[in-house]
C-alpha cells in the first residue's frame, strides 16, 4: 500500500471550485485532507503524509459521458486500491448536468463497480450555500438571498451549457440513466423512518436513494445512518459538500483551534484576480471592487490572436507592478461560444503570468475557467489555509516548482461570495 494509512473518505469533483469545498468542509472538522490536481504518483502521496481523507479535482462537468466514464473507471480503481471507506463523486451543489454533457448517470456507472455496498446515497441540498432538497424537489437561493425552484433559477435555468429544466432530481437523474431513485423525504429524520427505509436495501439489491435536505441538522441525521451503513462495505456517494459535512457529523474528530485571522494572514505582492464566470453574482462583484487595475480579456480575440495573448500578458505584469490587477472576460454579446476553449486559452495566459509574476495571491471566478487555469499551472495539489467565503475557501498550492509552491488561491463559483467580495474577503 502506498499510503501510510488507509484514509477513510476519497471524493472526485467534477470540477475545481467545488472540490476546494469539499477539502475545506474535511479540514475544518479535523480531517487531515489534501485535494490532488490529478491521480497522485507515490512520491506525492508520500510527500502528502498520512492522511484522512484524499480528493481529486476533475473537469467532469464538461466532459460527455464515453470521457466520464473513462477517466473515472480509472479513479475508482485508484480510491478501491487505497481502501476508501466512502468514495464521494462530488457534484455542483446545483445539480447542473445533462444526459449529453456532465452526465450524473455515466459518473454512477463508471465508480459503482469498486463500491460494494448496495446503498448509493444521493444528498439533494447544502443550506449553507442556500441549497435545499424538499420531497425531491431542488431549490437555490439566487444573488439576492431569494430562494428558487432550481428550474426557475435566474441563473441555473439559463446556464449556457447545463440550463437547469427539471426540479424534480429522481426526474432529473432518470434522463442521464439512474432509473428507480428512491426517495428519503425530510419528515423521516425525525422518527427514525430513514432508518426504516434503508433496511431493505441494505439485504437486497443495489439501490440509489435521495435523501433530502432541509436544513443542517438533516445532515447530522443522515451522517448516522451513512456511519451504520458501511458496515456493508465501501460505499458510493453522491452530492455536493453536504455528503462530506454528513460523513464529518457521523465520523467526528478533535479540532485544533486556531482563528480565521491566523489561518489567512497573507503575505507580501499583489493579488491577481481572473474572472471567467458570466454569472450576475460575480459581475455584480467585479462592478464593486475597487483598488484594481482592470484588464478586459476579448474571448475572440484570445482565440485568434496569438499577438494579443502576449499584449495581455505584458500589460498584467506591468500592471502587478504597481498592485492589485483583475483580469475580466467580456460579456458576449448572445450566447457564449467556444467556452472550453476560452477557459483553456485564459489558463495559457494565466500560465505566462504567474511565471514571471510574483504574487502573494490568485483568486479565480467561474468553475471552468478555475478548472483549466488551475490545471495549466505546474502544481499537483492543494491544502486549505482558512476561510474565506462559503464554497470558496483560502488553499495552499503544493507544486515543486518553488515559485508556485505556498501560493494562496481561491477558487471561487459563480454564485458565491458576497457584493464586496473582491474588496474585503478576497483580500483579507
Amino acid at each position: 500500500m502506498v499510503a501510510k494509512q488507509t484514509p477513510l473518505y476519497g471524493w472526485y469533483g467534477d470540477d475545481f471550485t467545488g472540490s476546494t469545498d469539499t477539502l475545506a468542509t474535511l479540514a475544518e472538522r479535523g480531517f487531515r485532507a489534501l485535494l490532488f490536481l490529478r491521480q497522485p504518483s507515490e512520491a506525492q502521496l508520500a510527500a502528502a503524509g498520512p492522511l484522512d481523507a484524499i480528493g481529486i479535482a476533475g473537469a467532469s462537468r464538461t466532459m460527455a459521458p464515453e470521457a466520464i466514464v473513462a477517466e473515472l473507471a480509472e479513479i475508482g480503481r485508484f480510491f478501491a486500491g487505497l481502501g476508501v471507506g466512502l468514495m464521494h463523486y462530488k457534484c455542483c451543489s446545483t445539480f447542473d448536468s445533462a444526459p449529453h454533457v456532465g452526465s450524473i448517470g455515466a459518473a454512477v456507472a463508471a465508480l459503482k463497480p469498486h463500491f460494494p455496498n448496495p446503498l448509493v446515497p444521493i444528498l439533494g441540498g447544502q443550506p449553507n450555500l442556500g441549497r435545499y432538497c424538499l420531497f425531491g424537489h431542488l431549490f437555490a437561493a439566487g444573488g439576492d438571498g431569494t430562494i428558487h425552484r432550481i428550474d426557475r433559477h435566474p441563473t441555473m435555468s439559463r446556464h449556457p451549457v447545463t440550463p437547469m429544466a427539471e426540479a424534480d432530481l429522481r426526474r432529473h437523474l432518470a434522463a442521464q440513466g439512474l432509473a428507480d431513485v428512491e426517495l428519503v423525504d425530510y419528515r423521516a429524520y425525525a422518527g427514525g423512518g430513514a432508518a426504516t427505509a434503508l433496511a431493505p436495501v441494505r439485504t437486497g439489491a443495489t439501490q440509489a436513494i435521495l435523501f433530502d435536505v432541509a436544513e443542517e441538522a438533516d445532515l447530522k441525521a443522515i451522517g448516522g445512518l451513512l456511519a451504520a451503513a458501511l458496515t456493508d462495505g465501501p460505499m458510493l456517494a453522491v452530492g455536493a459538500s453536504s455528503v462530506a459535512r454528513a460523513f464529518a457529523a457521523g465520523h467526528p474528530k478533535e479540532i485544533a483551534a486556531t482563528t480565521a485571522a491566523e489561518a489567512r494572514q497573507r503575505g507580501g505582492g499583489p493579488l491577481l484576480a481572473l474572472v471567467g464566470s458570466l454569472s450576475p453574482v460575480t459581475r455584480a462583484q467585479v462592478e464593486a471592487a475597487r483598488g484594481y487595475a482592470m484588464l478586459p480579456i476579448e474571448p475572440g480575440r484570445l482565440l485568434s490572436d496569438e499577438d494579443y495573448a502576449a499584449q495581455l500578458q505584458a500589460a498584467t505584469l506591468s500592471k502587478l507592478g504597481q498592485g492589485d490587477v483583475m483580469l475580466v472576460t467580456e460579456q458576449p454579446e448572445g450566447a457564449p461560444a467556444a467556452a472550453g476553449e476560452v477557459a483553456s486559452a485564459t489558463g495559457r495566459l494565466l500560465t505566462a503570468i504567474v511565471a514571471e509574476a510574483h504574487l502573494s495571491r490568485l483568486v479565480i471566478a467561474g468553475g471552468d475557467t478555475s478548472t483549466m487555469a488551475i490545471r495549466a499551472l505546474a502544481l499537483w495539489g492543494l491544502s486549505y489555509r482558512g476561510p474565506c467565503v462559503p464554497g470558496a475557501p483560502l488553499c495552499r498550492a503544493h507544486s515543486d516548482d518553488p515559485q508556485l509552491d505556498g501560493l494562496d488561491i481561491v477558487l471561487k463559483g459563480g454564485q458565491m461570495g458576497p457584493p464586496g467580495f473582491f474588496n474585503d474577503e478576497a483580500r483579507a
